[in-house]
């Protein structure tokens, strides 16, 4: 697997009438054999407030050093891709039970996933291998 990109926001209102700003997307760009794909999650920011709950972190962020930041949304996409190989390739997955969300997180390496986004940040050509 390839890892060219992994990033978290904050969802934003569009219109008064939509309840966005009360979730999060989490996106990863990737290479499996040869194809490119984009995965992107959404899930209730809520979960990020319970993270003691089900994870080893107290805070949201995991990495920083300067004017480079990762966060717990960060990692998201890509965690859950590594993770679960029935992932790859989805465009979108879509998350709002905290048993689901804590489940697909259970046992993940934070700190190697900030390493890999770090990679794909620092290297000259973008993107880091990562061995399956």
């Amino acid at each position: 697997m390839i890892i060219y990109e992994s990033k978290g926001y904050e969802l934003e209102k569009a219109q008064s009438n939509t309840s966005e700003d009360f979730f999060n997307r989490s996106e990863v760009i990737y290479e499996v054999n040869g194809v490119k794909h984009k995965t992107a999650v959404l899930y209730l920011r809520y979960f990020e407030e319970q993270l003691s709950t089900f994870s080893d972190l107290t805070d949201v962020t995991l990495y920083e050093n300067g004017d480079e930041s990762i966060y717990f949304c960060d990692t998201v996409a890509l965690a859950m891709v590594l993770k679960n190989p029935n992932f790859i390739g989805r465009k979108r997955i879509y998350i709002n039970e905290m048993t689901q969300f804590s489940k697909e997180l259970e046992g993940v390496n934070y700190e190697q996933l900030v390493q890999y986004i770090r990679g794909t940040k620092q290297n000259a050509n973008k993107k880091v291998h990562i061995n399956d």
